[in-house]
């Protein structure tokens, strides 16, 4: 079996994947080389049955793992929206878990990423994977608001449609740009290139 023909294997090796990868491999009892990317068990004669049983568990539980999209896990959406991001503005002008210089307790409310933006004002970028992330990111944009600080937002959703519509009403007050999943490349690519300096 060839991952690589319709997957970008070197997501196997980084962040949440690469942890369920090594899982995957660990509690299967099978071996894994680097080098060569094979996957095998060392087995007698007689219980090569048993053996070829445990490997096909084994590669079908990674095979799943090109399962673990955008879409369906949240633990990977910063990663792949990280992804998506640098792929359109360097690496260097993003500022991951930025703290707002001046602010009070600035600590207590990171922004996701920032970059600076086309009007001179820094641009916050929050990712919303969930209800709960939605409701911290107004309240993290209603203290920023209080507070006086100059900024702009764009907030990227995992899936909109799964926010409540009172979660989505409050957010949408005090934010800026929506898009309304990373699913939604062209969007996505169109307003950072819009926002970005």
């Amino acid at each position: 079996m060839q991952l690589s023909y319709e997957n970008d294997i070197d997501k196997y090796f980084d962040g949440t994947r690469n942890l369920l990868f090594e899982q995957v491999v660990k509690e299967q009892g099978i071996n894994f080389e680097d080098e060569t990317g094979q996957f095998y068990v060392e087995t007698t004669a007689q219980d090569l049955s048993k053996a070829a049983f445990q490997l096909g568990q084994a590669v079908t539980r990674i095979y799943d793992l090109t399962f673990l999209n955008r879409s369906r896990v949240v633990s990977t959406f910063y990663e792949d929206l990280k992804e998506n991001l640098t792929a359109i503005i360097p690496e260097e002008k993003i500022k991951p878990d930025y703290v707002v210089a001046g602010l009070p307790n600035a600590d207590h409310y990171p922004v996701d990423f920032c970059f600076e933006g086309k009007t001179g004002n820094p641009v916050f970028l929050f990712g919303i994977p969930n209800r709960d992330k939605a409701r911290l990111a107004t309240i993290f944009l209603q203290y920023f608001h209080q507070n006086h600080i100059d900024f702009d937002s764009l907030l990227v959703f995992q899936n909109q449609e799964e926010i409540p519509r009172s979660d989505l009403a409050r957010i949408s007050n005090v934010g800026g740009e929506q898009i309304a999943s990373l699913n939604a490349e062209d969007d996505f690519r169109r307003k950072i290139a819009q926002k970005a300096a």
